[in-house]
């Protein structure tokens, strides 16, 4: 199997990709037409492959005659991407062309309003998920400052009196509409006791 993987690789896609761009840079119509027509049949054939690996992988040879399948595609001698496309591909698109660029329409007008939509509720989603994060972050930060009470505060002050401000306003309860206001005892008796 990963024989068939390398080999494909090799033959299928990076040889192909290599003369393609030879003939783009030539500008030689012959050899881009003859390239365009070989990717035309890979695609399909890289699309029938998805499938038929799932249902005919036991069958005896199945990845060699796959990579024989690439080889005829590609030989010069042999032209199967050329004849693929001229006896089947070709005539086919050419009957149901209208059909298809239709459906590609109605399919691309789709996948626009889908896009538009879920982009919409995507940035709702965000936007409300910001919000509550930051009402949490709030919330969080305002409990936890009020998780000190009084004798914490004073606790604090007992045990290092020098690194605490001679001033310090404690907010205990939220029903409170003026803050208490202590003294340090290094300031001196005129000052007043309430602000």
């Amino acid at each position: 199997v990963s024989c068939f993987f390398f080999s494909r690789l090799i033959f299928g896609t990076l040889y192909p990709a290599y003369y393609s761009y030879k003939a783009v840079k030539s500008k030689d119509i012959k050899e881009y037409v003859k390239w365009m027509m070989y990717w035309i049949i890979f695609a399909l054939f890289t699309t029938a492959e998805t499938f038929t690996d799932i249902f005919l992988c036991w069958f005896p040879f199945y990845y060699e005659l796959k990579i024989a399948f690439v080889a005829w595609l590609l030989s010069p001698y042999t032209k199967g991407s050329s004849l693929l496309y001229r006896k089947f591909v070709h005539p086919t698109l050419s009957s149901k062309e209208k059909e298809i660029d239709d459906c590609l329409i109605q399919a691309k007008d789709r996948s626009y309003d889908a896009l538009v939509h879920f982009g919409k509720r995507g940035l709702n989603v965000a936007a409300t998920a910001a919000v509550m994060a930051a009402s949490k972050g709030q919330g969080a930060l305002s409990e936890r400052l009020r998780s000190f009470s009084m004798q914490d505060l004073s606790t604090i002050r007992g045990d290092s009196s020098s690194t605490v401000p001679p001033s310090v306003t404690v907010r205990t309860s939220s029903k409170q509409s003026h803050p208490k206001t202590t003294r340090s005892a290094s300031e001196g008796t005129g000052s007043s006791g309430k602000c």
